[in-house]
C-alpha cells in the first residue's frame, strides 16, 4: 500500500510542479530531458513523494493498527550522544570501504552513470548533497528497515527478510545507477549491513544514523575531488 500511495504522489507531484515549470517558462512546456536532469525540478518531485510515503506510513501504524509510530517502527533512539556518534562514524567507514570497493569494481560501472547528470553545478552538487545527507537516509530508513523489514520478517523469517530488504534498496537506485550490477552489488552489501543492523539492534534511530555517515562520507569525498563543487568535469 505504501509503494503505491508513493508512486501516486510522485505522479501527481510530476503533474504539479511539470505545470509550475511551464507557467515559470511562459507557458512553453520545457524539454522532458531538461527536466529529468533539473535538480530543482527532481528534489521538490522527490519531496513530495517522501511526504505523502510517510504520511501512509503514519496512518497504517497510528491508525490502522492503532500503535504510537515511534515504537512500532521500532525507532529506539541511542542511548547518548557518543553511541551516536558511534553509528554515524560507522557509517561513514562503510561509506569509505564503499568507494574502495567501486575503484576496484570501476571496469565494470559504466563511465557515465545517470545520477552524476544531475551534478552539473555548484548549486545542485549542494542541493543534493543536503538532499542525500538529511533527507533521503530517514525517509529510505523509515521504510526499508523501520516498515518492510517487520513486515518480511513476519512472513519470510530474518534471514530471507534481510536479504530482500538490501534487494529492495538496491532496485530502488537502479535507475540512477543505469541497472548496472557493479553499483548495484555494492549498494545490496550496504543495504544488508544496515539491515543487519536494524535485526541486531532493533534501533532504525541507528540505521539513520549510519545511513546519514554513509552518504556524508560520499559527498564529502566528492566535495574534496572537485574542489568544493566547483569543478564538476571531475566527476
Amino acid at each position: 500500500m505504501v509503494l503505491a500511495v508513493a508512486f501516486v504522489g510522485l505522479v501527481i507531484s510530476n503533474f504539479v510542479i511539470g505545470a509550475i515549470f511551464v507557467i515559470r517558462n511562459g507557458g512553453r512546456p520545457p524539454a522532458v530531458a531538461a527536466l529529468t536532469s533539473n535538480v530543482f525540478f527532481i528534489i521538490p518531485v522527490q519531496l513530495c513523494g517522501y511526504a505523502i510515503a510517510v504520511a501512509s506510513m503514519l496512518f497504517l501504524v497510528s491508525v490502522r493498527h492503532r500503535t504510537n509510530f515511534w515504537k512500532g517502527i521500532s525507532w529506539n533512539a541511542p542511548s547518548s550522544s557518543t553511541d551516536g556518534a558511534k553509528w554515524f562514524g560507522g557509517g561513514a567507514s562503510l561509506g569509505l570501504l564503499s568507494l574502495v570497493a567501486s575503484n576496484l569494481l570501476e571496469p565494470w560501472i559504466p563511465k557515465s552513470l545517470p545520477i552524476n547528470e544531475l551534478f552539473r553545478t555548484t548549486s545542485a552538487a549542494y542541493v543534493l548533497s543536503a538532499f542525500g545527507i538529511l533527507v533521503a537516509p530517514l525517509v529510505e530508513e523509515l521504510f526499508f528497515r523501520g516498515f518492510l523489514y517487520p513486515a518480511l520478517a513476519k512472513v519470510t523469517g530474518v534471514a530471507t527478510s534481510v536479504v530482500l530488504t538490501a534487494l529492495g534498496f538496491a532496485l530502488l537506485h537502479s535507475e540512477q545507477l543505469a541497472k548496472a550490477w557493479a553499483p548495484l552489488m555494492v549498494l545490496f552489501v550496504i543495504g544488508t549491513v544496515l539491515t543487519v543492523v536494524r535485526a541486531r539492534t532493533q534501533s532504525v534511530a541507528r540505521c539513520v544514523l549510519m545511513h546519514m555517515g554513509y552518504n556524508t562520507m560520499l559527498f564529502s569525498a566528492m566535495f574534496i575531488a572537485t574542489g568544493g563543487f566547483r569543478h564538476m568535469e571531475r566527476m
